[in-house]
């Protein structure tokens, strides 16, 4: 199990769900919808991380990226202090660890900087939680050496791993559902991107294409499964977003989503612990 505060990822207690837009675009769009998700969660009693990046370091072409990380972290401090929530947020370089950990609850390694070692352990050092996504040219498997890597610079580390899909061919990626059970067996949190798992990279002249119809479908899935927490990159407009606009969902849809996660989940927590 990992703690963050009052929130516990993992053992019988429902999903944490992290999210939030996938690109800080402008302070007033992530206050607005960092408050609209807590009013959810807070009537869904669903506990929440909020999600945003500074940048968007890992892009195909050469599309907005964001506020960078100065500006970044001022708007998720705000988040932190106006609404008492705890933020998620990437580090793409070993520099940015410390900075980042002064405001960051969680760090987190994205997908294509899953085997980046120096990267990987200098966030680990913070002593923050640290989400380490899956790149999506491993084996769940292989999710046992980030684990190795995190250990040989703190022994206990909170550590949560994330699948967010494989490539499978060109501009496609796919989910195997039995990876969330393989990650789940080395022994910490596991958490399931439903959002970038319906993303189709490089579809249209670099550009990633989605399918945000089929995240509700992904999620329910993995939910059954059994995992310890959600990741949705949510947007109040996403067709207009800086970054993954098919993919996001949309801010005034979350309540239903998640009326359907938590209908599976705690179906499947009775299955597996009671």
């Amino acid at each position: 199990m990992v703690t963050l505060g009052n929130i516990q990822f993992g053992g019988s207690k429902r999903f944490v769900l992290i999210a939030g837009p996938c690109a800080i675009e402008s302070r007033d769009m992530v206050l607005s919808t960092a408050e609209a998700l807590l009013n959810v969660c807070h009537d869904l009693d669903v506990e929440l991380v909020f999600k945003s990046s500074f940048d968007k370091a890992n892009r195909t072409s050469c599309s907005p990226r964001g506020v960078g990380m100065e500006e970044g972290l001022k708007i998720l401090q705000e988040v932190r202090t106006q609404f008492s929530l705890p933020v998620l947020t990437d580090v793409h370089e070993s520099w940015q660890c410390k900075p980042v950990a002064e405001v960051a609850d969680i760090l987190q390694i994205p997908a294509f900087l899953s085997r980046q070692t120096d990267l990987i352990q200098a966030a680990a050092l913070t002593g923050r939680v640290l989400n380490v996504k899956k790149g999506q040219f491993m084996a769940p498997w292989d999710m046992q050496g980030v684990v190795q890597k995190v250990k040989e610079v703190i022994a206990e580390p909170s550590l949560l791993l994330t699948e967010r899909g494989s490539s499978f061919g060109y501009g496609n990626i796919v989910v195997d559902m039995t990876s969330l059970e393989e990650m789940k067996r080395i022994g910490f949190p596991v958490v399931f991107d439903a959002t970038h798992s319906v993303q189709k990279p490089s579809s249209l002249s670099g550009v990633t294409l989605g399918n945000r119809e089929m995240v509700p479908v992904l999620m329910r899935a993995a939910l059954a499964v059994g995992i310890d927490g959600l990741f949705l990159e949510v947007h109040p407009d996403p067709d207009n977003a800086f970054s993954d606009a098919a993919n996001q969902l949309r801010l005034a849809d979350i309540a239903a989503v998640l009326r359907q996660a938590i209908a599976v989940d705690e179906v499947a927590k009775q299955l597996y612990f009671e």
